[in-house]
């Protein structure tokens, strides 16, 4: 081993009397979880290099063993055959070890011009920004099966529910479409928050940059940053664009937790709307005629641990003055399982809601069931000239005789209605419909199935275009 590790490979420790203790060593070690930012970093060190080449401060002949060094690193991980070590702390004291017994001070010189606290901003937000790219995709996928469903159930009648009661009837394929507007405004946040996620902190060393004469703008331009961190200060002590990931991801989570939520209700025999496939559900160890929708009662669970992740980053940042400090060692795990559930909950319910099985009666029945139209008879009326006040009320005493009843609106003869109304003539009856409901609202962004049928084509011309969220 080399001088440089001799004693436990600490890049430190010519200054220490004494070596630090296996509870302590045990206790400040990352490499457990940062390893995965192990090709982030190759690729981040490589860029380094070739700028440290161009401005003279590596030798041609250095660059070249730098390269094939890590080359071979990179396989090594790849095939699981990398030795990594607790005692050297994290992904890139492993990886320069690894590199130094390989192609010796070639790899020493390496991190000339640098510090590990902008390696591993830059590490951070180069893994990142591949994982929003993830997302993003991901959750295009999502929104194409939701569309693909909308499509199948653009005239399919579903009650429309406000504070859970019966309101006004809809379409399916439209409350599908409530959804896929919800997922492509977080796609958007991904995509505006990865602007900021793509600037590169490298060249601001420790805190306050360096006095080689180094070439920022080469490295960004090789990484494929768009712009620099401005302030070395900044660049290497916060931590602001990983909570806006965060924020931007328990977001997405709170819409899976919705939609969740509507799935285990609809999926109840007590509503019976849909059906979920077998492979998203589990059976009980004692009731043998279970089947529950784990799937999303598990995803509607999952968005409060990404809360708290955010809540943690949050917190993580609040109390730390400038500019780097340990504290910053507690962002990866937040942030590497917030990016993690986020994915495989998207990729999940992308799979599950192209599946959904639809039972159209049961949705049909619970609109016929809940005066859902009496808002279609008040808007009749005030067409006919009625002010909507009194509208309201003469609706309102037509629904407390027909809940009297125990019949629908629909189900009142014309003399009955007159009654509240003389302004209602038999032309009434295409109000009461649920057809005729859904259809009369047929402006943009309504229920009516013509206008849930270009909703969707807007939606599909739009995740056609590669830059669109």
């Amino acid at each position: 081993m080399t001088d440089q590790f001799a004693r436990k490979a600490e890049a430190w420790s010519a200054r220490f009397s004494e070596p630090v203790s296996e509870l302590v060593k045990r206790y400040t070690a990352s490499v457990g979880f940062d390893r995965r930012l192990a090709m982030a970093d190759i690729e981040g060190s490589l860029a380094h290099a070739a700028m440290l080449q161009s401005v003279g401060l590596l030798s041609a002949a250095e660059l070249d063993a730098i390269r094939s060094g890590m080359q071979q690193i990179r396989g090594e991980i790849e095939r699981g055959e990398f030795a990594w070590s607790i005692d050297l702390e994290d992904v890139h004291l492993n990886i320069e070890k690894r590199l130094t017994e390989l192609v010796g001070d070639a790899g020493k010189r390496l991190h000339t011009a640098r510090s590990r606290n902008d390696q591993v901003a830059t590490d951070i937000r180069l893994w990142l920004r591949g994982t929003i790219d993830d997302i993003v995709a991901a959750l295009g996928a999502l929104q194409r099966a939701l569309l693909d469903t909308a499509e199948g159930h653009a005239e399919t009648i579903l009650p429309g529910f406000t504070h859970l009661q019966v309101a006004q009837p809809v379409t399916f394929g439209h409350h599908l479409l409530a959804y896929v507007e919800m997922f492509a405004r977080d796609a958007e946040r991904m995509l505006d928050c990865r602007r900021r996620v793509n600037r590169l902190p490298l060249g601001a060393a420790a805190l306050a940059g360096t006095s080689y004469p180094i070439d920022r703008e080469q490295v960004a331009r090789a990484l494929g940053f768009d712009e620099l961190c401005e302030n070395s200060l900044d660049a290497v002590s916060d931590r602001d664009f990983a909570i806006e990931f965060c924020a931007a991801a328990a977001l997405i989570m709170t819409h899976v937790s919705r939609l969740s939520e509507e799935l285990v209700l609809w999926m109840s025999p007590r509503v019976g709307f849909i059906d979920l496939a077998d492979r998203f559900c589990t059976g009980s160890s004692i009731m043998p005629q279970k089947k529950n929708p784990d799937v999303p009662e598990l995803a509607r669970g999952k968005s409060g641990r990404v809360n708290g992740h955010l809540v943690a980053l949050l917190t993580l940042m609040k109390g730390q003055p400038l500019a780097y400090n340990k504290d910053n060692q507690e962002d990866k795990e937040p942030l590497f399982d917030t990016a993690d559930t986020v994915l495989e909950t998207l990729r999940i319910f992308a799979d599950m809601t192209g599946g959904i099985a639809v039972r159209a009666d049961r949705m049909r029945q619970a609109a016929a069931e809940g005066f859902s139209t009496a808002t279609d008879l008040a808007d009749y009326l005030v067409r006919k000239g009625l002010p909507f006040r009194d509208a309201h009320e003469a609706v309102a005493r037509a629904v407390r005789t027909a809940s009297d009843r125990g019949v629908d609106l629909a189900e009142l003869s014309l003399d009955e209605l007159r009654g509240f109304s003389p302004l209602i003539e038999a032309d009434v009856a295409e109000s009461l419909t649920l057809e005729g409901s859904v259809a009369s609202r047929k402006h943009r962004g309504g229920t009516a199935p013509e206008q849930v049928r270009a909703q969707i084509a807007r939606h599909r011309e739009r995740l056609q275009d590669p830059g669109a969220a």
